[in-house]
């Protein structure tokens, strides 16, 4: 998202740039039609992170409260990498797979939509 300042003159540092984070990137993960988590979760992970870990660790710490986690069909998961269609290797590491910087990962689970349907 781009922002304009209010005054032309206006220079700022970027406080979040990849150099400010040792060594880790941000990752934002998102679960589509689960709003009980209102906006994708931060993370700043090392890059070579592999999927496995960010599936497998890293995603239940998040989102394993909510009722419908635990029916997630992790193979028919579809996955989106910065708005377009993902299908990442579980061996593979993040960056291998273009997981960069400040990327969004969206995940939606056909057949769960929120609590009681509701998209919550």
């Amino acid at each position: 998202m781009s922002v304009a300042a209010i005054t032309p003159t206006y220079v700022g540092e970027r406080r979040d740039r990849v150099e400010n984070f040792h060594g880790n990137q941000i990752v934002y993960v998102g679960w589509d039609r689960h709003l009980m988590f209102c906006s994708p979760v931060a993370f700043a992970l090392p890059p070579e992170t592999p999927f496995s870990k960010l599936q497998d660790e890293i995603i239940p710490g998040a989102f394993s409260q909510h009722p419908d986690f635990a029916q997630i069909d992790w193979s028919a998961v579809v996955w989106h990498l910065n708005g377009a269609p993902f299908s990442p290797s579980r061996d593979k590491s993040l960056i291998e797979q273009g997981v960069d910087h400040k990327s969004i990962i969206r995940m939606a689970t056909p057949g769960l939509n929120g609590i009681k349907g509701s998209g919550s």
